[in-house]
């Protein structure tokens, strides 16, 4: 494979006015900027570059199946959306894990946060406002951070797949100069989405009584189920633990604006003590904040990652074991033409198919969900060694903030 890089560039502009709501002003012709933020990931395949600002993928690439070396193309989500309902639904990748959908960016809460922080504005300080509006301003654009995150990552996943990688509509996707054009489902399509659903789990109930012939997969089928329900408990408690580091980072802000008052009212010796603790809390705030961000970029947004890529792996084993009951009934429907002397030949033509698209499924299915195990495992072990790493310097900086403040206490 070619020595290639992969990188996302976020640019987005995002201001708060003194109402509360959000603005955002045109820097130049090109794109929105105030605040930028840049993500690079390195990989072996295909250079991308993705401007989200602008909607537009930048790529670069030695690959010779592609036109030209580098391009950019305008891409909006939809256009992601799209690529993974056509993966989805070709019958020749049945027994691959597609990735999944990058989730839609959801900037709703941040933005009714805003709203609430402009109407609230005159029961706070100057000081307690600012504050809040900036943690409220990085909160904004930690979702444009996550954003960029998912949609790099579905990119990288498809771009390092043997097969995917070769598929005809991403390379459509990456290279295609115009606008895809893809268009929303409309309320029709949304609920034959909605019924299918309902007949796929239908299906499964049926199916799901089938005696499994591979312990391979009997065994993988189980852990699934199982590590499913573990994950998804997990990610409600990290969502917990991320919400209680952010509301300990707004109470600093509380009690150092609060303190910030009182020294200002106080003539005494006390109120340079009382200086020190407002600037120990706002510092700790900051420190408080950035040990959320890390935590939901490092835990939560993984562990919502892997139930979406569960989910991938147990629509593999769904299709299989759909290609198991087919191939069943074709030996059921085979008998019955043996019996009756009619259309044997048709129903032993049928069964064959049926038989070979159940080991064609069973053998790619092998494949995938051992490279499902080991890309876990990695990114798990990355992604926790990392969290680690940032804990401990935060825990070091605030004790080092601690023992200053104590320090000059005494020196007064």
């Amino acid at each position: 494979m070619s020595n290639v890089v992969v990188f996302l560039t976020l640019v987005e502009c995002c201001t708060v006015s003194r109402s509360g709501s959000v603005s955002a002003e045109k820097k130049n012709s090109n794109c929105l900027s105030l605040r930028c933020f840049t993500s690079k990931v390195y990989y072996n395949l295909v250079v991308m570059h993705f401007k989200w600002s602008l909607n537009c993928l930048f790529c670069q690439t030695t690959l010779s199946s592609f036109q030209k070396p580098d391009f950019s193309v305008p891409r909006q989500h939809e256009d992601f959306i799209w690529l993974h309902d056509t993966l989805v639904e070709t019958e020749d990748y049945a027994g691959l894990i597609i990735p999944p959908a990058p989730p839609k960016p959801d900037f709703e809460s941040p933005r009714e946060k805003m709203h609430k922080l402009g109407e609230g504005e005159a029961t706070m300080t100057k000081e307690e406002y600012t504050k809040m509006k900036q943690e409220l301003e990085a909160e904004y654009l930690a979702v444009f951070k996550k954003t960029v995150q998912v949609h790099e990552v579905f990119l990288q996943r498809l771009s390092s797949h043997p097969i995917l990688s070769k598929d005809r509509n991403f390379q459509i996707f990456l290279e295609y100069d115009q606008d895809l054009s893809v268009r929303r489902k409309n309320a029709k399509e949304t609920f034959g989405s909605f019924f299918k659903n309902m007949v796929k789990s239908a299906d499964e109930v049926i199916i799901s009584g089938i005696k499994e012939v591979d312990d391979f997969f009997e065994q993988e089928k189980t852990f699934l189920l199982d590590y499913s329900s573990k994950i998804k408990d997990s990610t409600a408690r990290a969502e917990k633990m991320t919400r209680s580091h952010k509301n300990v980072a707004d109470d600093y802000i509380h009690i150092s604006a609060t303190l910030n008052s009182l020294s200002v009212d106080d003539n005494t010796a006390l109120k340079k003590h009382l200086e020190k603790f407002a600037d120990l809390f706002e510092k700790l705030r900051k420190v408080e904040g950035r040990v959320a961000s890390d935590e939901e970029l490092k835990l939560t947004e993984l562990l919502r990652y892997y139930m979406l890529d569960i989910q991938a792996a147990k629509d593999l084993l769904y299709r299989r074991a759909r290609a198991l009951a087919d191939y069943e009934n074709s030996n059921k429907a085979l008998d019955k033409a043996r019996l009756k002397s009619k259309d044997i030949t048709q129903a032993e033509e049928h069964q064959q198919q049926c038989l070979q698209k159940f080991d064609k499924l069973s053998e790619s299915g092998k494949r995938e969900l051992t490279s499902f195990k080991g890309r876990r495992v990695v990114a798990f072990r990355k992604n926790l060694i990392e969290m680690a790493e940032l804990e401990i310097k935060h825990a070091k900086n605030n004790m080092a903030l601690l023992q200053g403040c104590i320090e000059l206490l005494k020196s007064n």
